[in-house]
Protein backbone atom coordinates (compact mmCIF):
# COMPACT_ATOMS: atom_id res chain seq x y z
CA UNK A 1 0.00 0.00 0.00
CA UNK A 2 1.14 3.60 -0.74
CA UNK A 3 2.42 5.41 2.54
CA UNK A 4 0.36 9.01 2.63
CA UNK A 5 2.99 11.79 0.69
CA UNK A 6 3.98 14.72 3.08
CA UNK A 7 2.78 17.92 1.58
CA UNK A 8 4.18 20.96 0.98
CA UNK A 9 3.66 23.62 3.62
CA UNK A 10 -0.11 25.01 3.09
CA UNK A 11 -0.41 23.44 -0.18
CA UNK A 12 -4.34 23.00 -1.60
CA UNK A 13 -3.93 19.35 -0.76
CA UNK A 14 -2.87 19.65 2.52
CA UNK A 15 -6.10 21.34 3.42
CA UNK A 16 -7.70 19.06 1.30
CA UNK A 17 -6.77 16.18 2.84
CA UNK A 18 -7.09 17.44 6.40
CA UNK A 19 -10.90 18.60 5.31
CA UNK A 20 -11.45 14.47 4.07
CA UNK A 21 -10.10 13.09 7.56
CA UNK A 22 -12.27 15.98 9.12
CA UNK A 23 -15.08 14.65 7.56
CA UNK A 24 -14.64 10.69 7.83
CA UNK A 25 -15.80 10.48 11.52
CA UNK A 26 -18.94 11.84 10.26
CA UNK A 27 -20.00 9.96 6.91
CA UNK A 28 -19.11 6.61 8.81
CA UNK A 29 -21.02 7.77 11.87
CA UNK A 30 -18.49 7.63 14.49
CA UNK A 31 -17.75 10.95 15.21
CA UNK A 32 -19.08 14.43 14.48
CA UNK A 33 -17.51 18.09 13.65
CA UNK A 34 -16.77 19.13 17.35
CA UNK A 35 -13.91 17.04 17.07
CA UNK A 36 -12.24 18.93 13.64
CA UNK A 37 -8.45 19.84 14.45
CA UNK A 38 -8.12 23.69 12.85
CA UNK A 39 -4.54 23.10 13.80
CA UNK A 40 -3.99 20.47 11.86
CA UNK A 41 -3.46 23.23 8.49
CA UNK A 42 -1.31 26.30 9.11
CA UNK A 43 -2.96 29.25 9.63
CA UNK A 44 -4.14 30.41 6.81
CA UNK A 45 -6.00 27.67 5.70
CA UNK A 46 -8.07 27.17 8.45
CA UNK A 47 -10.87 29.16 7.65
CA UNK A 48 -10.64 27.16 4.54
CA UNK A 49 -10.64 23.68 6.10
CA UNK A 50 -13.76 24.58 8.06
CA UNK A 51 -15.59 26.09 5.31
CA UNK A 52 -14.82 22.03 3.29
CA UNK A 53 -15.53 20.62 6.19
CA UNK A 54 -19.06 22.34 7.34
CA UNK A 55 -20.27 23.32 3.47
CA UNK A 56 -19.63 20.10 2.63
CA UNK A 57 -22.15 18.30 5.50
CA UNK A 58 -24.68 21.59 5.04
CA UNK A 59 -25.21 20.47 1.48
CA UNK A 60 -24.05 16.81 2.12
CA UNK A 61 -27.98 15.37 0.97
CA UNK A 62 -27.29 16.82 -2.82
CA UNK A 63 -23.58 16.37 -2.70
CA UNK A 64 -24.13 12.27 -1.46
CA UNK A 65 -26.77 12.20 -4.55
CA UNK A 66 -24.69 13.97 -6.70
CA UNK A 67 -21.79 11.18 -6.55
CA UNK A 68 -24.27 8.61 -6.49
CA UNK A 69 -25.13 9.85 -10.55
CA UNK A 70 -20.99 10.35 -10.96
CA UNK A 71 -19.22 6.50 -9.54
CA UNK A 72 -20.36 3.65 -11.47
CA UNK A 73 -19.96 2.00 -8.15
CA UNK A 74 -20.10 3.15 -4.54
CA UNK A 75 -16.62 3.37 -2.91
CA UNK A 76 -15.92 0.34 -0.53
CA UNK A 77 -16.49 1.33 3.53
CA UNK A 78 -12.44 1.75 3.96
CA UNK A 79 -12.30 4.31 1.30
CA UNK A 80 -14.24 6.93 3.37
CA UNK A 81 -11.99 9.21 3.06
CA UNK A 82 -11.73 9.20 -1.14
CA UNK A 83 -15.59 9.22 -0.85
CA UNK A 84 -15.00 12.59 1.52
CA UNK A 85 -13.09 13.85 -1.23
CA UNK A 86 -15.34 13.63 -4.02
CA UNK A 87 -18.22 14.85 -1.80
CA UNK A 88 -15.71 18.54 -0.94
CA UNK A 89 -15.22 18.27 -4.77
CA UNK A 90 -18.45 19.12 -5.37
CA UNK A 91 -19.33 21.53 -3.04
CA UNK A 92 -16.35 23.30 -4.09
CA UNK A 93 -17.43 23.61 -7.87
CA UNK A 94 -21.19 24.03 -7.35
CA UNK A 95 -21.11 26.26 -4.06
CA UNK A 96 -17.59 28.08 -4.29
CA UNK A 97 -15.52 30.55 -6.15
CA UNK A 98 -12.96 28.62 -5.91
CA UNK A 99 -11.80 28.01 -9.72
CA UNK A 100 -12.43 25.23 -11.44
CA UNK A 101 -8.95 23.81 -12.38
CA UNK A 102 -8.09 24.15 -8.53
CA UNK A 103 -10.97 22.35 -7.54
CA UNK A 104 -10.67 19.38 -9.79
CA UNK A 105 -6.72 19.15 -9.70
CA UNK A 106 -5.98 19.73 -5.79
CA UNK A 107 -8.78 17.44 -4.98
CA UNK A 108 -8.21 14.36 -6.97
CA UNK A 109 -4.39 15.33 -6.05
CA UNK A 110 -5.20 15.33 -2.51
CA UNK A 111 -6.00 11.15 -2.47
CA UNK A 112 -2.33 11.08 -2.85
CA UNK A 113 -1.51 12.44 0.61
CA UNK A 114 -3.71 9.77 1.71
CA UNK A 115 -1.80 7.45 0.64
CA UNK A 116 -4.46 6.46 -2.47
CA UNK A 117 -3.10 7.23 -5.97
CA UNK A 118 -5.37 5.14 -7.50
CA UNK A 119 -8.05 7.20 -6.83
CA UNK A 120 -6.84 10.31 -8.38
CA UNK A 121 -8.06 9.10 -11.58
CA UNK A 122 -11.67 8.44 -10.53
CA UNK A 123 -11.87 11.86 -8.66
CA UNK A 124 -10.55 13.54 -11.87
CA UNK A 125 -12.76 11.85 -14.05
CA UNK A 126 -16.09 12.40 -11.61
CA UNK A 127 -15.19 16.43 -10.96
CA UNK A 128 -14.38 16.44 -14.74
CA UNK A 129 -17.34 15.22 -15.53
CA UNK A 130 -19.87 17.25 -13.37
CA UNK A 131 -18.03 20.42 -15.10
CA UNK A 132 -19.76 18.94 -18.23
CA UNK A 133 -23.05 18.15 -17.36
CA UNK A 134 -23.90 20.29 -14.22
CA UNK A 135 -26.85 20.95 -15.14
CA UNK A 136 -29.09 17.90 -16.08
CA UNK A 137 -27.03 16.13 -13.29
CA UNK A 138 -28.66 18.43 -10.65
CA UNK A 139 -31.94 18.41 -12.25
CA UNK A 140 -31.78 14.98 -12.18
CA UNK A 141 -31.20 14.14 -8.46
CA UNK A 142 -33.29 17.55 -7.35
CA UNK A 143 -36.53 15.45 -8.45
CA UNK A 144 -36.55 14.22 -4.77
CA UNK A 145 -37.36 17.31 -2.77
CA UNK A 146 -35.61 16.38 0.31
CA UNK A 147 -32.59 16.51 -1.93
CA UNK A 148 -33.45 20.03 -3.28
CA UNK A 149 -33.70 21.16 -0.01
CA UNK A 150 -30.30 19.13 1.57
CA UNK A 151 -32.15 17.42 4.08
CA UNK A 152 -32.42 13.68 5.10
CA UNK A 153 -35.61 12.61 3.76
CA UNK A 154 -37.32 11.56 7.26
CA UNK A 155 -36.36 15.05 8.61
CA UNK A 156 -38.06 17.16 5.84
CA UNK A 157 -40.98 14.67 6.10
CA UNK A 158 -41.02 15.44 10.04
CA UNK A 159 -40.16 19.31 9.78
CA UNK A 160 -43.85 18.96 6.43
CA UNK A 161 -45.89 17.23 8.86
CA UNK A 162 -45.42 19.43 12.30
CA UNK A 163 -45.01 22.94 10.26
CA UNK A 164 -47.39 22.79 6.97
CA UNK A 165 -46.78 26.63 6.63
CA UNK A 166 -43.21 26.60 7.72
CA UNK A 167 -41.38 23.76 6.77
CA UNK A 168 -39.83 25.39 3.54
CA UNK A 169 -38.78 28.16 5.05
CA UNK A 170 -37.15 26.18 7.61
CA UNK A 171 -35.19 23.76 5.58
CA UNK A 172 -33.87 27.00 3.63
CA UNK A 173 -32.51 28.96 6.81
CA UNK A 174 -30.94 25.46 7.70
CA UNK A 175 -29.12 25.62 4.58
CA UNK A 176 -27.52 28.99 5.64
CA UNK A 177 -24.79 29.69 7.67
CA UNK A 178 -26.22 31.38 11.11
CA UNK A 179 -24.45 34.27 12.22
CA UNK A 180 -22.50 35.42 14.49
CA UNK A 181 -24.35 37.56 17.61
CA UNK A 182 -21.94 38.71 20.53
CA UNK A 183 -23.79 39.46 24.30
CA UNK A 184 -22.78 42.42 25.43
CA UNK A 185 -21.95 42.07 29.62
CA UNK A 186 -24.20 44.91 31.14
CA UNK A 187 -21.55 44.84 34.04
CA UNK A 188 -19.24 46.69 31.94
CA UNK A 189 -21.55 48.96 29.83
CA UNK A 190 -24.57 48.84 27.68
CA UNK A 191 -24.46 47.41 23.91
CA UNK A 192 -25.23 50.56 22.55
CA UNK A 193 -21.49 51.82 23.63
CA UNK A 194 -20.53 48.70 22.94
CA UNK A 195 -21.57 49.05 19.25
CA UNK A 196 -19.41 51.80 18.82
CA UNK A 197 -16.18 50.28 20.12
CA UNK A 198 -16.87 47.59 17.32
CA UNK A 199 -17.33 50.73 14.81
CA UNK A 200 -14.02 51.98 15.75
CA UNK A 201 -12.57 48.69 15.45
CA UNK A 202 -14.14 48.43 12.15
CA UNK A 203 -16.68 46.00 12.39
CA UNK A 204 -19.76 46.44 11.79
CA UNK A 205 -23.09 45.03 13.46
CA UNK A 206 -26.60 45.93 14.36
CA UNK A 207 -28.81 46.00 17.59
CA UNK A 208 -30.55 42.49 17.85
CA UNK A 209 -34.46 42.86 17.40
CA UNK A 210 -35.45 40.69 20.90
CA UNK A 211 -32.39 40.41 23.09
CA UNK A 212 -31.61 43.27 25.03
CA UNK A 213 -27.90 42.52 25.45
CA UNK A 214 -27.23 41.04 21.57
CA UNK A 215 -25.83 42.54 18.63
CA UNK A 216 -25.50 40.75 14.98
CA UNK A 217 -22.32 40.98 12.85
CA UNK A 218 -22.72 41.74 9.81
CA UNK A 219 -19.25 39.34 9.12
CA UNK A 220 -18.19 36.85 11.76
CA UNK A 221 -14.85 37.49 13.07
CA UNK A 222 -12.35 35.96 15.20
CA UNK A 223 -13.45 36.79 19.25
CA UNK A 224 -9.66 37.73 19.37
CA UNK A 225 -11.03 41.20 17.31
CA UNK A 226 -13.45 41.57 19.14
CA UNK A 227 -12.76 44.58 21.85
CA UNK A 228 -12.23 44.03 25.45
CA UNK A 229 -12.86 40.07 24.71
CA UNK A 230 -10.37 38.62 27.03
CA UNK A 231 -11.44 41.27 29.38
CA UNK A 232 -15.13 39.67 29.79
CA UNK A 233 -16.84 42.49 27.53
CA UNK A 234 -18.65 40.67 25.66
CA UNK A 235 -19.75 37.17 24.62
CA UNK A 236 -20.65 35.03 21.75
CA UNK A 237 -24.39 33.71 21.64
CA UNK A 238 -27.10 33.75 19.34
CA UNK A 239 -29.76 36.08 20.19
CA UNK A 240 -32.73 33.09 20.91
CA UNK A 241 -30.31 31.41 23.70
CA UNK A 242 -30.34 35.11 24.98
CA UNK A 243 -33.85 34.64 26.17
CA UNK A 244 -33.70 32.68 28.78
CA UNK A 245 -32.61 35.48 30.18
CA UNK A 246 -35.12 37.49 29.99
CA UNK A 247 -37.82 35.21 31.04
CA UNK A 248 -36.49 34.30 34.12
CA UNK A 249 -35.72 37.97 34.90
CA UNK A 250 -39.31 38.12 36.90
CA UNK A 251 -38.84 35.38 39.11
CA UNK A 252 -35.00 36.76 39.70
CA UNK A 253 -34.75 40.30 39.84
CA UNK A 254 -36.84 40.91 43.21
CA UNK A 255 -35.56 38.01 44.69
CA UNK A 256 -31.16 38.74 45.49
CA UNK A 257 -29.23 35.94 46.45
CA UNK A 258 -31.61 33.58 44.77
CA UNK A 259 -31.10 29.84 44.65
CA UNK A 260 -30.79 29.29 41.22
CA UNK A 261 -29.98 26.00 39.38
CA UNK A 262 -28.88 25.47 35.56
CA UNK A 263 -28.87 21.98 34.74
CA UNK A 264 -27.35 20.66 31.57
CA UNK A 265 -25.53 24.20 31.59
CA UNK A 266 -22.68 23.26 29.15
CA UNK A 267 -21.33 25.09 27.25
CA UNK A 268 -22.03 28.02 29.48
CA UNK A 269 -23.84 30.92 27.90
CA UNK A 270 -26.79 31.20 29.70
CA UNK A 271 -24.67 30.25 32.56
CA UNK A 272 -22.58 33.41 32.51
CA UNK A 273 -25.77 35.91 31.01
CA UNK A 274 -27.65 34.99 34.38
CA UNK A 275 -24.88 35.94 36.35
CA UNK A 276 -24.10 38.95 34.75
CA UNK A 277 -27.99 40.03 34.92
CA UNK A 278 -28.97 38.78 38.21
CA UNK A 279 -27.21 38.71 41.84
CA UNK A 280 -28.18 34.93 42.75
CA UNK A 281 -26.80 31.88 44.05
CA UNK A 282 -25.48 29.93 40.86
CA UNK A 283 -25.20 26.18 40.74
CA UNK A 284 -24.58 24.96 37.49
CA UNK A 285 -24.06 20.95 36.29
CA UNK A 286 -23.98 18.83 33.45
CA UNK A 287 -22.86 15.14 32.69
CA UNK A 288 -20.39 15.72 30.31
CA UNK A 289 -16.96 16.96 32.51
CA UNK A 290 -14.91 17.82 29.50
CA UNK A 291 -17.78 20.18 28.19
CA UNK A 292 -17.96 21.82 31.54
CA UNK A 293 -14.35 22.79 31.42
CA UNK A 294 -15.40 24.99 29.30
CA UNK A 295 -18.11 26.77 31.62
CA UNK A 296 -15.60 26.95 34.02
CA UNK A 297 -13.24 28.88 31.09
CA UNK A 298 -15.82 30.78 30.04
CA UNK A 299 -16.73 32.15 33.60
CA UNK A 300 -13.14 32.63 34.21
CA UNK A 301 -12.63 34.77 31.81
CA UNK A 302 -16.33 36.90 32.24
CA UNK A 303 -14.68 37.09 36.30
CA UNK A 304 -17.90 35.59 37.37
CA UNK A 305 -18.61 32.62 39.92
CA UNK A 306 -21.09 29.81 40.31
CA UNK A 307 -20.84 26.11 41.88
CA UNK A 308 -19.92 23.66 38.84
CA UNK A 309 -20.65 20.09 39.53
CA UNK A 310 -19.95 17.33 37.29
CA UNK A 311 -23.75 15.63 38.03
CA UNK A 312 -26.75 13.36 36.56
CA UNK A 313 -29.75 15.76 36.24
CA UNK A 314 -32.15 13.18 35.90
CA UNK A 315 -30.25 11.80 39.70
CA UNK A 316 -30.73 13.71 43.12
CA UNK A 317 -27.11 12.24 44.68
CA UNK A 318 -25.77 15.40 44.15
CA UNK A 319 -28.20 17.97 45.50
CA UNK A 320 -28.45 18.98 49.14
CA UNK A 321 -32.05 18.79 49.44
CA UNK A 322 -32.74 22.42 49.66
CA UNK A 323 -34.98 23.85 46.98
CA UNK A 324 -34.26 26.30 44.11
CA UNK A 325 -35.99 29.47 43.30
CA UNK A 326 -35.49 29.05 39.84
CA UNK A 327 -34.44 26.16 37.51
CA UNK A 328 -33.51 26.56 34.04
CA UNK A 329 -33.52 23.60 31.97
CA UNK A 330 -31.24 23.68 28.73
CA UNK A 331 -32.70 20.40 27.97
CA UNK A 332 -30.71 17.81 25.35
CA UNK A 333 -32.59 17.94 22.14
CA UNK A 334 -31.95 16.73 18.70
CA UNK A 335 -30.32 20.13 17.41
CA UNK A 336 -32.88 20.96 14.93
CA UNK A 337 -33.29 24.35 15.51
CA UNK A 338 -29.27 24.63 14.89
CA UNK A 339 -28.51 22.63 12.14
CA UNK A 340 -27.47 25.66 10.82
CA UNK A 341 -24.28 26.04 13.23
CA UNK A 342 -23.86 22.22 13.71
CA UNK A 343 -24.55 20.84 9.62
CA UNK A 344 -23.47 17.28 10.59
CA UNK A 345 -26.86 16.98 12.26
CA UNK A 346 -27.95 15.90 8.80
CA UNK A 347 -25.63 12.83 8.57
CA UNK A 348 -25.88 11.90 12.42
CA UNK A 349 -29.38 11.98 13.72
CA UNK A 350 -31.79 9.27 13.07
CA UNK A 351 -35.36 9.52 13.08
CA UNK A 352 -35.48 6.93 16.45
CA UNK A 353 -33.37 9.49 18.22
CA UNK A 354 -36.50 11.74 18.98
CA UNK A 355 -38.60 9.55 20.91
CA UNK A 356 -35.07 8.38 23.00
CA UNK A 357 -34.79 12.45 23.49
CA UNK A 358 -38.05 13.08 24.64
CA UNK A 359 -38.06 10.08 27.20
CA UNK A 360 -34.70 11.58 28.72
CA UNK A 361 -36.34 15.41 28.62
CA UNK A 362 -39.53 13.55 30.72
CA UNK A 363 -37.23 12.04 32.74
CA UNK A 364 -35.34 15.51 33.34
CA UNK A 365 -38.44 17.93 34.14
CA UNK A 366 -39.63 15.49 36.38
CA UNK A 367 -37.10 14.48 38.29
CA UNK A 368 -35.70 18.34 38.59
CA UNK A 369 -39.34 19.42 39.58
CA UNK A 370 -39.26 18.14 42.54
CA UNK A 371 -36.15 20.04 43.64
CA UNK A 372 -38.12 23.37 42.69
CA UNK A 373 -39.57 25.42 45.62
CA UNK A 374 -43.18 25.71 45.64
CA UNK A 375 -43.66 29.61 44.00
CA UNK A 376 -40.67 28.98 41.66
CA UNK A 377 -40.14 29.38 37.78
CA UNK A 378 -38.51 26.69 36.20
CA UNK A 379 -37.63 27.33 32.80
CA UNK A 380 -37.82 24.52 29.64
CA UNK A 381 -35.90 25.52 26.83
CA UNK A 382 -34.67 23.35 23.60
CA UNK A 383 -32.80 24.21 20.33
CA UNK A 384 -35.25 21.95 18.35
CA UNK A 385 -38.34 22.74 16.50
CA UNK A 386 -39.81 19.63 16.95
CA UNK A 387 -43.22 19.74 18.67
CA UNK A 388 -42.73 16.32 20.17
CA UNK A 389 -39.42 17.97 22.47
CA UNK A 390 -41.32 21.22 22.73
CA UNK A 391 -45.00 21.23 22.56
CA UNK A 392 -45.95 17.83 23.42
CA UNK A 393 -43.16 17.28 25.97
CA UNK A 394 -44.75 20.70 27.58
CA UNK A 395 -48.39 19.22 27.35
CA UNK A 396 -48.01 16.18 28.51
CA UNK A 397 -45.85 17.36 31.65
CA UNK A 398 -48.65 19.67 32.55
CA UNK A 399 -51.16 16.65 32.37
CA UNK A 400 -49.41 14.43 34.65
CA UNK A 401 -48.38 17.47 37.06
CA UNK A 402 -51.14 19.19 38.72
CA UNK A 403 -48.98 21.75 40.79
CA UNK A 404 -47.29 23.12 37.50
CA UNK A 405 -48.62 26.75 36.33
CA UNK A 406 -47.70 27.93 32.79
CA UNK A 407 -46.05 31.70 33.36
CA UNK A 408 -45.05 31.40 29.53
CA UNK A 409 -45.60 34.84 27.97
CA UNK A 410 -47.96 35.78 24.95
CA UNK A 411 -47.03 39.45 24.47
CA UNK A 412 -43.94 39.16 22.97
CA UNK A 413 -42.69 40.08 20.23
CA UNK A 414 -40.60 37.07 19.30
CA UNK A 415 -42.10 33.40 18.14
CA UNK A 416 -45.13 31.86 18.10
CA UNK A 417 -47.45 29.98 20.23
CA UNK A 418 -47.24 26.21 20.31
CA UNK A 419 -48.90 24.70 22.89
CA UNK A 420 -48.00 26.09 26.25
CA UNK A 421 -44.61 27.49 25.19
CA UNK A 422 -43.45 29.71 22.37
CA UNK A 423 -40.99 28.30 19.23
CA UNK A 424 -38.96 30.26 17.41
CA UNK A 425 -37.72 29.09 13.74
CA UNK A 426 -34.90 29.88 12.39
CA UNK A 427 -34.25 32.99 10.45
CA UNK A 428 -31.53 33.36 7.58
CA UNK A 429 -29.92 36.51 9.07
CA UNK A 430 -31.19 36.58 12.83
CA UNK A 431 -31.49 33.97 15.93
CA UNK A 432 -32.02 30.06 15.82
CA UNK A 433 -34.96 27.63 16.13
CA UNK A 434 -35.68 27.43 19.49
CA UNK A 435 -38.06 26.50 21.97
CA UNK A 436 -39.35 28.39 25.77
CA UNK A 437 -42.23 27.27 28.30
CA UNK A 438 -42.51 29.13 31.62
CA UNK A 439 -43.74 27.05 34.26
CA UNK A 440 -44.25 28.25 38.11
CA UNK A 441 -44.64 25.43 40.68
CA UNK A 442 -48.52 26.31 42.53
CA UNK A 443 -47.91 27.65 46.18
CA UNK A 444 -48.35 25.41 48.85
Amino acid sequence: MNQPRAPKEGSGLEVRAAAARGLVPVLTDKGSLASLDEHSVIARDRSLLKELCYGTCRRLPRLEALAGQLLKQPFKKRDSDVQALLLIGIYQLLYMRIPAHAAVGETAGAARLLGKDWATRVLNGCLRRLQREAAALEATVDRDAHVALEHPAWLLKTLRQAWPDQWQAIAEANNQPGPMTLRVNQRHQDRETYLSLLTETGLSGQLCVHAPDGITLEQPCDVSTLPGFERGLVSVQDEAAQLSAALLGPALAPRPGARVLDACCAPGGKTAHLLEQFDITLTAIDSDNQRLGRVDDSLSRLGLTADLQHADATQRDWWNATPYDAILLDAPCSGTGVIRRHPDIKKLRRPDDIGKLATLQRQLLDNLWAMLRPGGTLLYATCSVLPEENAEQVEAFLARTPDAIVTTPDDVAWGMPSGQGRQLFPEASSHDGFFYARLEKRAA
